[in-house]
């Protein structure tokens, strides 16, 4: 740095997470509807499904290849700057291209927006993965708790309000361009804003690239989508196996137990395995604690990304509203959550400094869990918003207190190589729950049609159960100074951490 940071730093450095989640969140109401129309009401899910699942594995791999990349940068704009306006530019143009696809029909349209969509993945995070580095590259630690806060209220609830106030009302309303070109406005002024951030050149070439730790990721990646592919394709075989005069109770109770058993054992062998390609059998077996740590993390973020991903769908089902009606209800509840997530996420710091970060892991869980059975209570939006209000307050808390107590299980001075395998979790957690969710919800709605929103009301409660798994998971995380516990009693050891 060759000045003083200055007020105005806090927005340019931070600025173009408000971007990334604004697209995010406006994605989530624009693409369940256009799958809708492109595939029809049978298969909406599966369909859904199978766009987050190769989106999100690409996220996985090009993100970290785009960090490393940036790490490395000489150019003369800055290290990070090139990849953040590039990826922007990429952005921009699937932006139109997506808004293009609803003039189309069919599976052509689904296959095109599907490509589109890979396409947007690898532009946003290649300015994403560049993103990242630079409160690392220009903050002191002294100031890096200040900025991140900044970074924590533009990244979640201010776009997440933006979005339910103004870009949800326009696709509500059937503008579905004048949505996507507020989006547009926000990533260029966004970018524009990041360009003032004080970066400077690389002094001096960095070593070459260490292609290892991508390989690694890469046969991660891989053996996990492998897992979704065969555990998705299982469930299938499942539903086809039930007879035709099954009865409502049947039906529910062995796809949604075959679908809980998929989802669990796909995350618990995921993880496993996963830890084990990354730091290698000898150190995950000294370390056990934390493979449980990412598995807790995993099963919980299964179901907080998962329920946002199909909100569309489930308020339609829920409340009988047709199509883009559903975009409004489903951007409220998000701002609702996003609210709740700020309102517990600033004092969980001192709560788990206090009362230990294990604690607050398991309380969240707990309360992530009641939101849900809150939500599926009753057909009433008001009902529902106190139910994502739960759920906010049980993210805020979980956000802050799992990577806290993560990062007292990491080695001391390979935290980022540790550390690094949560992508895992952030990536994987959606892929998941959409793959193998989507397709139940869908076979559920076709098989019992006088039970309506059925599919996706034992969607979401099997998302619920995720977050009692996660809690489950907590219970095999050790610190360093504590014993197994002796007995199943959740929160028996759970105070001091």
């Amino acid at each position: 740095m060759s000045r003083a940071l200055r007020w105005y730093d806090y927005i340019t450095i931070n600025i173009f997470f408000f971007a990334l989640t604004v697209l995010s969140q406006t994605n989530g109401l624009v693409f369940p509807l256009l799958i809708q129309q492109f595939v029809g009401e049978e298969v909406k899910g599966t369909y859904l499904g199978r766009l987050r699942l190769w989106t999100l594995m690409i996220a996985l791999l090009w993100q970290a290849l785009m960090g490393m990349l940036s790490d490395r940068s000489t150019s003369r704009f800055g290290r990070r700057r090139p990849f953040i306006f590039a990826g922007t530019l990429g952005m921009t143009v699937t932006v139109v291209l997506v808004g293009l696809s609803a003039g189309m029909a069919g599976l052509a349209g689904f296959t095109f927006l599907f490509v589109i969509a890979l396409l947007q993945s690898v532009a946003a995070n290649t300015a994403h993965g560049a993103q990242q580095g630079l409160i690392p590259d220009l903050v002191p630690s002294e100031k890096r708790g200040r900025f991140s806060a900044v970074k924590a209220v533009l990244e979640v609830p201010i776009p997440l309000l933006l979005v339910s106030f103004t870009i949800a009302r326009f696709i509500a309303a059937g503008s579905l361009w004048v949505a996507l070109f507020l989006a547009i406005g926000v990533l260029l002024a966004a970018m524009l804003l990041t360009m003032l951030a004080p970066e400077q050149r690389l002094a001096q070439a960095s070593p070459g690239v260490d292609w290892a730790p991508i390989a690694r990721l890469a046969a991660m990646t891989a053996l996990f989508t492998a897992m979704i592919l065969g555990m998705g394709a299982l469930v299938g075989q499942a539903g086809r196996l039930l007879a035709g005069d099954a009865g409502p109770a049947v039906i529910l109770g062995v796809t949604g137990l075959s679908g809980l058993i998929a989802i669990v054992l796909t995350v618990a062998a995921g993880v496993w395995l996963s830890v084990r390609i990354s730091v290698g059998a000898a150190a995950a077996r000294a370390n056990p604690s934390f493979t449980w740590w990412v598995i807790n993390r995993l099963a919980f973020l299964v179901g907080t990304t998962n329920l946002s991903t199909f909100a569309v769908y489930f308020l339609q089902a829920r409340l009988g509203l047709v199509r883009e009606q559903a975009a409004g209800p489903a951007a409220q509840l998000m701002a609702v959550i996003g609210v709740f997530i700020l309102v517990s996420a600033l004092p969980s710091g001192w709560l788990g400094d206090r009362f230990g970060h294990r604690l607050l892991v398991g309380i969240a869980g707990l309360l992530a869990a009641l939101g849900v059975v809150i939500v599926l209570l009753s057909p009433s939006l008001m009902v529902i918003y106190i139910g994502g209000g739960f759920i906010g307050i049980a993210t805020g808390l979980f956000f802050t207190a799992n990577w806290a107590l993560g990062t007292e299980l990491v080695p001391r001075g390979e935290a980022g190589r540790y550390l690094g395998i949560s992508n895992l979790a952030g990536a994987g957690a959606g892929a998941v729950g959409a793959y193998i969710g989507g397709p139940i919800a869908d076979f559920v709605t076709a098989r019992l049609p006088n039970l309506p929103g059925a599919g996706y009301i034992l969607l979401f409660g099997l998302y619920g159960l995720m977050f009692l798994v996660s809690i489950l998971a907590l219970r095999h995380v050790r610190l360093p100074d504590t014993q197994p516990a002796a007995s199943w009693r959740l929160f028996k050891e759970f105070p001091g951490g």
